[in-house]
């Protein structure tokens, strides 16, 4: 939490300054912190179970992860809107409620319209309700801030997630199917199966890439890689 967050409580309302654009210093540092200096999958490593559970391939990972942004989304302007109208000492139960609300719908419209991928992400979808990344957000900036911020906060950070869940899916699916895309069809009809991309002909696969514990490699090198970034840039600056 910054110290922008702790500096407001529940009953406040956040004002911005005038003259500032939609693209003012607050609004490039949510973006840069959500996508990366703060991205919740490789920095603070919230949600991991959907993440390393159901980043087997591109297309699951970028379902989860755009079902789970939109949620957080939604929930964070959500929030922001009626924070004035909820108790302090009940917000966690009623920001969940809200949550859970969300997910219901997002539940609802998948089985109804793409049922094949509601079956493949199973019980994924309703975890959402309880993943630690949409309530951390929730509680932690829209329950301080206002409604623009707080749903470009919540957007920001699952576009973060998503691009570490689809980059995570990639590797898994390069390396042990050796291709990419696979099950495409699932998000976009019968249209899209010739879509598959096959990355080497008469490949066996890598058992372990698919499994458990290739995820869990995988996101180790991700992390490794980010920190090594970081390193650098920061022995640029000095």
């Amino acid at each position: 939490m910054s110290n922008s967050d702790a500096a407001l409580t529940p009953g406040q309302v956040e004002t911005t300054p005038a003259g500032k654009g939609l693209m003012s210093q607050e609004t490039r540092d949510i973006i840069v912190n959500g996508l990366w200096t703060q991205n919740p999958g490789i920095v603070q490593l919230l949600g991991l179970c959907p993440l390393l559970a159901i980043s087997n391939n591109v297309v699951n990972a970028l379902s989860l992860g755009l079902a789970t942004t939109l949620v957080m989304a939604v929930a964070s302007g959500s929030v922001a809107l009626v924070r004035n109208f909820i108790p302090h000492e009940i917000r966690i139960p009623a920001f969940v409620l809200i949550i859970a609300a969300l997910v219901t719908i997002v539940e609802l419209a998948m089985h109804a319209w793409v049922p094949a991928l509601y079956i493949v992400l199973g019980v994924f979808l309703p975890l959402i309700t309880t993943n630690c990344i949409v309530l951390a957000r929730v509680e932690a900036f829209a329950s301080k801030r206002s409604t623009a911020h707080s749903i470009l906060d919540a957007s920001m950070m699952g576009l973060g997630l998503t691009a570490v869940l689809v980059v995570l899916g990639g590797m898994r699916e390069a390396i042990g199917k050796g291709t990419l895309f696979s099950g495409i069809d699932l998000m976009l009809g019968p249209v899209a199966k010739d879509w598959v991309i096959p990355l080497a002909h008469d490949y066996s696969g890598f058992l372990l890439a698919v499994l458990p514990p290739g995820a869990f490699i995988g996101l180790g090198l991700l992390i490794a890689l980010r920190n090594r970034m970081q390193m650098r840039d920061g022995g640029r600056g000095g």
